[in-house]
């Protein structure tokens, strides 16, 4: 299978739904089938679990619902969900053996907020274990493959979610991200992808990885679909003291309703081009496509200036400094006493069994980095690396600083530097680090960034960025909006 699958959106299915021509029951069957189709058929490797029986008796309550039919935001949606973001009953194996058999006792507050929104969950997507990656090679129940072409990755570590909007499963799904694990599967796989602020949206039911760093995305079709995920994920939670309690704007507003393929005026919008992002190194292809997509925000009356972010290329040893110290202290309670996988040791000590439980429990990514952070904690190199990683992190956040305040609305960036890979392609794991050179700055500075499709290069797709002031997403969808409907179909061609 190559190209684009068949995908109903958001707006249509809402459409269909009020109009009559299909209920909850209808979609929710549809999605499963397709679930069904993409894994059985296809060997895509998308979902780790279903929820068939639990969706249909959801999409049976909201078929009885008249009410919700006509105020729910996303009635009978069916979406899909990363496995390291809990759901009561169902299993959160973060794709890793160390949690297997592990049933999530609660629900994840985002979770919650979708379905009280109308949405239905179908079901768990593959991902990079604990996700660590960025290529979903890492996972241990087997890669997912890219549905646009299956021979290349779909990107990671929330490589499922997107191959799951990809395919034509879900129009949305929930990913999360430490370092661009939600953008990045987005542009590879050719849709929609959000980084909210951190703070924006509650991390509660999120199996933890890097926590000053550790987001809840979401994927969508179009930029309508994952603004209005957003929206309904938004907001200060009681239940995760991280959360700011922020009002949550209407992101569709800049997109009313009906106006899908209608020139949006950008006039006033202020972009910035930063040189770093824009390397020689850069496919030249990408760029030649960032490039038309910046000559048709400034058709629509957008400035485009060029801006220099210095400390740009000091993200990535940075992001892998401070995210293994985080992920060396999170992980430290899968130990074969309180969750999933225990084996026991050599000896009888309670010792043998931590080792013997982490070393076959945990794969050699997650062992590399936990190693890692273990180390830049360490007593003598603490100030020698992490100490001084969180300075380098400052003055990153100090570079976003300075040119939000300069009159500089949004950034405009590539999203990756090269397209989907072929597997097995990045080996040395400082090759697969690159893939994220993009986009982990705006983890580092904890501020809003989108990847949206610009076109293709050689039938994979690529991505384009845009990255906005702390919690000031609203600009960053009008953005988004506008550089969507003036590309039209060749975002996709």
């Amino acid at each position: 299978m190559t190209g684009a699958p068949a995908r109903t959106t958001v707006a249509q299915i809402i459409s269909s739904m009020r109009a009559a021509s299909r209920s909850p029951t209808d979609v929710t069957k549809a999605a499963l089938a397709r679930a069904r189709e993409v894994d059985e058929e296809e060997r895509l490797n998308v979902f780790l679990a279903r929820a068939d029986k639990s969706a249909m008796n959801a999409a049976r309550d909201l078929d009885r619902d008249a009410r919700a039919r006509e105020t729910a935001p996303l009635f009978g949606v069916p979406f899909a969900v990363k496995d390291n973001i809990s759901v009561e009953g169902l299993q959160v194996s973060c794709g890793s053996r160390i949690l297997d058999g592990y049933v999530a006792p609660y629900t994840a507050t985002a979770v919650e907020r979708l379905r009280d929104a109308g949405a239905v969950l179908v079901g768990k997507t593959n991902l990079d274990e604990f996700a660590m990656g960025s290529s979903t090679e890492n996972s241990a129940f087997g890669p997912t493959k890219n549905p646009i072409r299956p021979s290349v990755v779909p990107g990671g570590s929330s490589g499922g979610s997107a191959a799951a909007v990809a395919a034509g499963v879900v129009p949305i799904a929930l990913g999360s991200e430490t370092g661009g694990s939600v953008r990045q599967p987005a542009a590879f796989c050719g849709v929609v992808g959000v980084k909210p602020t951190y703070g924006r949206v509650s991390r509660y039911g999120l199996v933890a990885f890097g926590s000053s760093l550790d987001q809840i995305g979401v994927f969508g079709i179009t930029v309508s679909d994952a603004a209005l995920a957003l929206r309904c994920i938004a907001g200060r939670d009681e239940l995760d003291a991280t959360t700011a309690d922020v009002p949550v704007p209407d992101y569709l507003g800049s997109h009313p309703e009906g106006s899908e393929g209608s020139a949006v005026s950008l006039k006033g919008l202020v972009i910035g081009r930063p040189k770093e992002y824009f390397p020689k190194e850069l496919d030249p292809d990408i760029a030649k496509l960032c490039e038309r997509a910046l000559d048709r925000m400034r058709s629509l009356g957008a400035e485009v200036r060029d801006v220099s972010m210095p400390h740009t290329s000091l993200a990535i040893p940075v992001y892998y400094i401070v995210a293994p110290a985080e992920a060396s202290s999170n992980l430290a309670r899968f130990d074969g006493v309180r969750y999933g996988l225990r084996v026991p040791g050599d000896d009888a000590g309670l010792r043998g069994m931590y080792e013997a439980t982490r070393s076959r429990g945990f794969g050699a990514e997650v062992t590399r980095r936990i190693l890692l952070g273990t180390y830049v904690l360490s007593a003598g190199y603490y100030d020698a690396y992490y100490r001084k990683a969180m300075q380098v992190r400052s003055l990153i956040a100090d570079d976003f600083r300075r040119i939000f305040s300069s009159g500089v609305h949004v950034l405009f960036t590539p999203t990756t530097p090269t397209t989907a890979f072929p597997f097995g392609a990045r080996t040395e794991p400082y090759d697969m680090y690159l893939s994220d050179i993009f986009t982990c700055t705006a983890n580092l500075a904890g501020v809003p960034a989108i990847s949206l499709p610009i076109g293709r290069v050689g039938g994979l797709p690529a991505g384009g960025q845009f990255m906005a002031a702390h919690f000031d997403e609203l600009r960053m969808f009008q953005a988004a909006f506008a550089l969507e409907a003036a590309l039209g179909p060749e975002a996709h061609a």
